[in-house]
């Protein structure tokens, strides 16, 4: 599963996230409160972080995995900020994604990915 996901973000393929999701796939957001829940939901959301984190400076900086879970280590440059976080995802014995966890660092880098999210997310719903 993890060659497919690298293999997806190198090569920015937007459009194909959805096929490595479970349709009871989890998100777990860094600035949303609640779960987002289904494949729909949560594919709708990580196109929006695509086009807000691969902008040329996303980098998966290291990575540990276990049989079916993975934790990739990220940073990034957004407008001038440093940006560093982890992605932290699960899969099934299908090798679909059932959980995906983003955790963020600095705060400032959260408020201002959460706006470029919310007016990606906004384009998409149209």
């Amino acid at each position: 599963m993890l060659n497919h996901w690298h293999t997806l973000i190198k090569n920015k393929a937007i459009d194909q996230v959805s096929t490595l999701l479970a349709d009871d796939v989890t998100l777990f957001s860094p600035v949303i409160h609640t779960p987002i829940q289904g494949k729909k939901m949560v594919s709708m959301y990580l196109t929006a972080a695509f086009h807000t984190f691969l902008n040329g400076t996303f980098n998966y900086d290291r990575e540990f995995s276990g049989a079916n879970s993975a934790v990739l280590e990220f940073s990034l440059n957004i407008q001038g900020i440093d940006i560093n976080g982890i992605d932290m995802i699960t899969w099934n014995e299908q090798g679909k994604i059932t959980e995906f966890k983003v955790m963020i660092r600095p705060y400032k880098a959260l408020n201002m990915i959460n706006d470029q999210m919310t007016a990606m997310l906004a384009k998409l719903k149209q």
